[in-house]
């Protein structure tokens, strides 16, 4: 780990849980960097110590350039804010609400809020997607401690954009979820290993990318009949429609409740943007 006056970055890290222990250990690996370490639990402190760090009495004890905090909710990103210096950099790693990083802006912090896609695999790994909002300079600053924790670091706007591009990918992420099991009653009713159809899945996503398969227009707008993904979406369409009619059939012969696929047929093409 960089010597502090050696002319080191000093990063803070705030909460030492599932994801945060791990995005701190990446941090504790990385030349160039000194890790200051704060959390209420004390083991995840001595094994962050252990790697490499520097364990502080509070928040407020900590000297550091930036200070990411990954932390439970809202409240707990502000008491950890109170005590952050207004001219360090505060990276909230926390999901919070949509209003909250302006608010903190707005309290004289300067902040970036930086939430993270890859759960605590992608955390160890080091390869976490870290979506930003705040300003230029301050994203700036924060950079080599981002690019220690995640590969796919992306600048999304300005403050409180980092949390809108979480909250759009995570709408994915968790509707899905919920059509997953939807799927799986229909699995099940007839008569199907749902590990084995688990496995299926993970495999073909892997492939394909899965929903992001469809995420590489610019826009929502409609196409024009002339334009190349026009063919290619209609294509889509075509077979979501069908495929989503003979799976709604099923289900009716099955006797399986299965809203979201009734809600999907109508609203494909259309979302598509044909």
């Amino acid at each position: 780990m960089a010597d502090v006056m050696g002319g080191g970055m000093r990063v803070g890290f705030v909460g030492l849980g599932n994801i945060g222990k791990p995005m701190a250990l990446r941090l504790a690996a990385t030349e160039g960097l000194a890790l200051q370490v704060y959390d209420v639990a004390p083991d995840p402190v001595a094994e962050l110590v252990a790697a490499g760090a520097t364990a502080v009495a509070s928040v407020a004890a900590m000297d550091a350039d930036v200070v990411c905090v990954m932390v439970r909710d809202d409240d707990q990103v502000r008491a950890v804010a109170a005590e952050v210096p207004h001219g360090t950099v505060l990276v909230v790693h926390s999901t919070v609400a949509p209003a909250t990083p302006a608010e903190l802006v707005a309290a004289g912090h300067r902040v970036l809020d930086a939430p993270v896609s890859g759960g605590p695999m992608g955390a160890a790994e080091g390869s976490l997607a870290i979506m930003v909002g705040g300003e230029a300079d301050a994203f700036d600053a924060a950079r080599p401690a981002l690019e220690a924790m995640g590969t796919k670091v992306v600048h999304a706007g300005p403050i409180g954009a980092g949390t809108r591009m979480k909250l759009a990918r995570n709408l994915i992420h968790f509707v899905a979820f919920t059509a997953v099991t939807e799927a799986q009653r229909l699995a099940e009713a007839g008569g199907l290993d749902l590990v084995a159809l688990g496995e299926v899945v993970r495999h073909t996503d892997a492939i394909t990318g899965g929903p992001g398969a469809i995420m590489y227009r610019g826009t929502t707008a409609p196409i024009a009949e002339d334009d190349f993904w026009h063919g290619v979406f209609s294509h889509v369409a075509a077979l979501g429609e069908k495929d989503l009619g003979f799976a709604i059939a099923l289900a009716d012969e099955l006797g399986v409740d299965v809203p979201l696929a009734r809600e999907a047929l109508p609203r494909l093409g259309k979302g598509l943007g044909l």
